[in-house]
């Protein structure tokens, strides 16, 4: 390998590419996951398997250091299908792209351990996590639930994803929230059909659901204290039948998510929410059920450890060339298990102009691969000034 090439940039961009054009759905990263395992055999670092079905660990010791950290990388895709007709490297399958740029993730992360492995340059212990089925799919706590911490004890885990509109050799560090906690949440009115011309021989299920929907947005606005943002929203309706236009249904299914950077506010969220349902249930004479599914925390950046991805960026980066100003998110990320477990931080960084429609999970999006050697660089720096 060429000293002025340290992370394999063509390589590593080929890799890219190849992975784009074969995606994979959460727990199914089956070609993903071989390739990563080979790719870190093949520089010494010792591979578990299968571990949340299909993540892979790499670990790398060097020295007397005691100190041990994670970095992670997501490498599932999502269900939707590739517009971008232009890219040679197009997804091959269909209804599945990497709409969010995991590809990247695994590809930055692969060449920063590959680098390490060959310089070796630090004192102490570092888990390289691949995890699978980040897409809402519960990878994170899959690999948790098959003892992920028993197996890798941590000090410090650290997350990164890409951004669009930030240039790719710039990033984003802040500590405290970055990403909500991610919840799903389902009502289900119970009436009494009857004839639509005769509403009055029934219990009418989907009025009192359309009251619902909107007295729900009350939550977040009249509910939660104005200072705490939230978001709670419905995202489905399931009701009656087009070709029976003279029918009033017996149920209204409704289902949605919510979403908070703290607990209590999380705790809100599913009270409030379960207490409109029941209230305009009783107010049209009917029944509800009610189901809140606790999915993924929030992800909030523990101090100590954003201090020390801040200090990695900027020495990428450059001071100036670091934002920790930067807003948080109300989507999610199941690395707050990693985060929640042990001091995290996740951070950001560039994936240059949000043209196109190039915005994740758009069907026109792709990962930058001028943003490949800055990720690189930024893990193989964190390590280095972490494990000394």
């Amino acid at each position: 390998m060429a000293s002025n090439d340290p992370f394999e940039r063509e390589a590593m961009v080929r890799l890219r590419h190849d992975l784009h054009a074969h995606p994979e759905l959460g727990f199914e990263e089956h070609r993903t996951s071989e390739i990563v395992a080979q790719q870190l055999a093949e520089v010494g670092i010792t591979v578990h398997r299968g571990l949340g079905k299909t993540g892979v660990v790499g670990t790398l010791t060097v020295g007397d250091g005691t100190r041990r950290i994670a970095l992670r990388a997501d490498m599932d895709a999502l269900a939707m299908p590739e517009l971008s007709d232009h890219l040679p490297y197009r997804s091959v399958i269909p209804n599945t792209m990497h709409a969010c740029g995991h590809d990247g993730h695994t590809v930055m992360l692969l060449a920063a351990a590959r680098h390490l492995a060959r310089t070796r340059d630090f004192s102490g212990t570092v888990h390289f996590v691949f995890q699978p089925a980040e897409e809402g799919r519960g990878g994170a706590k899959a690999m948790f639930d098959d003892g992920f911490l028993q197996l890798f004890p941590l000090d410090a885990a650290y997350g990164l994803h890409n951004m669009p509109g930030i240039a790719t050799d710039r990033m984003a560090v802040v500590a405290g929230p970055q990403l909500a906690s991610s919840d799903s949440w389902e009502v289900t009115f119970a009436g009494i059909g009857t004839h639509g011309a005769k509403p009055h021989l029934g219990r009418d299920a989907i009025t009192a659901a359309g009251h619902f929907l909107t007295v729900l947005h009350t939550v977040v606005a009249r509910r939660v204290d104005p200072l705490q943002p939230a978001v709670v929203s419905a995202c489905a309706v399931t009701a009656g039948d087009f070709n029976a236009l003279n029918v009033i249904p017996d149920t209204v299914r409704i289902g949605g998510t919510a979403r908070a950077y703290t607990d209590a506010v999380r705790e809100q969220l599913e009270a409030e929410i379960g207490t409109l349902a029941h209230g305009v249930a009783a107010t049209f004479g009917i029944t509800a059920g009610y189901q809140f599914l606790r999915r993924i925390p929030p992800v909030v950046n523990n101090p100590d450890a954003t201090r020390r991805a801040l200090l990695a960026a900027q020495a990428v980066c450059g001071p100036s060339g670091v934002d920790t100003q930067f807003p948080p998110s109300t989507a999610g990320d199941d690395f707050a298990f990693f985060s929640a477990a042990v001091p995290g931080a996740y951070v950001w960084l560039g994936n240059g102009p949000a043209e196109n429609g190039a915005l994740h999970h758009n069907s026109r999006y792709d990962f930058n691969d001028a943003a490949i050697e800055t990720g690189a660089r930024y893990w193989s720096t964190l390590v280095r000034q972490e494990l000394v």
